[in-house]
Order: C-alpha cells, then structure tokens, then sequence
C-alpha cells in the first residue's frame, strides 16, 4: 500500500479472452504504472478469483486484490484461508477486497448450496472473515483489508477494519447525496479511501456495473462513478475528489486502461 494522500490506481481485469492474450493485457497493464490488478467475484463468468490472482502475481510486480469478494458465497474459514494463502504466493502483494454482495446476489448464494443470510449476518460474516484472516497472517503478516460499504453498519465495521474503504455509488446517486456520506465518515486512524469508476466517457466496464448502464443519466446526476473521457479533465477531476472528499485510490476498467494512462503517468504517487 501506498501513502494514503498519494494517488494510485487500480484495474478491473477479469479473463475474457484467451488467457495467452490475457497474460499480456497483464503486462501492458503493469508498463502503464498501474498499482493493482483486480478481480471481481462473479461465479461462472469467469474463472475463480484466487486462482487467476496466483497467476497474475507470477506475471508482473503489480500488486493484486479481489474488487471484491461476496461475503455471502463462502464461509468465513475458507474465505479467510484463500485470502492469507493469496498473501503468502503473491509475497505480500495481495489486498483482500470484501464486501456482502452485489443486489441479487440471493440467487447465487442458493443455486451453490449455500444458506440465506440476511444483511446483518452478511455483514457479521465479514467481521468473522477478517478475524480469522489475522489469525492465519500471525503477528508478522498484515494482509490489507478493502471493504466496500454503503449502510451506516458498514462504515461502522469498516471504520473499525479496514486498511481501505470504497463507497458503494448506486445508480442515479448524485454527487451531493454521496459526499454526504463521505464527509460524514471519521475514522480515527489513515484509512485510505478508494473510488470505484464504472465510466469513463461514454465506456461501461464489464463486471463493473449493469449492461444497461447510461452515461448520460450519470452526468446529468453529476455521478461521481463517471469520469470524462479527456485525460486533462479527469486530471483536475480527481484533483478535486482528493481536496474535497480525500479519495486518492481510483479503480477502473482494464478496456479503458490505455486511455487511462496519461492520467496515472500524471498522478500515480503524488
């Protein structure tokens, strides 16, 4: 991890392609000053997370984490043991993301024989998972912890837990509605705050939010989960997101990454 008033910046990359063309998609990421490699956790559309990020930690000295896991689709036990095991083959470079799931996730966690968990139990579950996973590192091992929150339980748990916390931004949330939430969070220890861009212009990024997604609507709202397509103004956007909000870790899509990489060549560790 970084300073936490730096800026760095992360890709969404899942295996979409054939996984020669992938591998390299991996590199060309890493040679554009990227920090992070990231994968989402969607069972069967693509391969698993923690075997793809064993793999992509043997590839470049990017660092790799989960954007996010789903609390709900594992125990705590065995989530908490693919975190630390993630930690040991990637040599201290994994960041364990974990949130309690994505909006009808219910059909998932039921189609894998898993039990029905409501909000709360999700997100006591989280609390289980990274208990757990600091018994697994010891005392000479800190694998970091993102959550992604929305919920004023969340925070709380997040304030508590977490190295990095990224505010879920739900559709048609307008900038005014999201700083509230953000202003009101007060940890008490650095904790660095992370960005989730689903938008860039007018590209959607897969795994990243629904197909159906309209640009359009999140600049009409002035959607902090859009960023214009003009790497100067992106530049002076997130300028603005660090002073006013203290944002300084923005993840993205991997099409959008090469477009992207004027902004990192700028910004990445200032």
């Amino acid at each position: 991890m970084n300073d936490s008033n730096a800026f760095r910046f992360g890709v969404v990359a899942p295996v979409r392609t054939d996984v020669a063309t992938w591998r390299d998609g991996v590199r060309r990421i890493a040679g554009l000053g990227y920090s992070t490699l990231l994968m989402p956790d969607v069972p069967r559309w693509q391969p698993a997370p923690a075997p793809t990020l064993a793999m992509a930690a043997t590839l470049t000295d990017l660092r790799v984490g989960t954007w996010v896991y789903a609390s709900p689709l594992r125990t705590a036990a065995q989530l908490a043991w693919e975190a630390h095991s993630l930690t040991e083959l990637s040599e201290g470079r994994f960041e364990f993301g974990i949130g309690t799931g994505r909006p009808g996730i219910e059909e998932e966690v039921r189609a894998i024989g898993m039990p029905d968990a409501s909000p709360a139990q999700r997100l006591s579950r989280v609390r289980e998972t990274v208990t757990a996973l600091r018994e697994l590192d010891g005392p000479d091992v800190h694998t970091p912890v993102v959550m992604a929150v929305s919920g004023p339980k969340a925070i709380a748990l997040a304030t508590e837990l977490a190295d990095t916390v990224t505010f879920a931004v739900m559709p048609g949330e307008s900038r005014d509605e999201v700083t509230r939430r953000v202003l009101e969070f007060r940890p008490t220890r650095g904790i660095e705050l992370a960005q989730h861009v689903a938008v860039v212009g007018d590209a959607v990024a897969p795994f990243m939010a629904s197909p159906d997604t309209d640009p359009a609507q999140l600049r009409a709202v002035d959607s902090l989960a859009i960023l214009p397509a003009d790497p100067a103004a992106v530049i002076d956007e997130l300028q603005r997101r660090r002073s006013e909000l203290g944002f300084t870790y923005f993840v993205i899509g991997a099409d959008a990454a090469e477009a992207f990489a004027p902004v990192v060549a700028e910004l990445a560790g200032r």
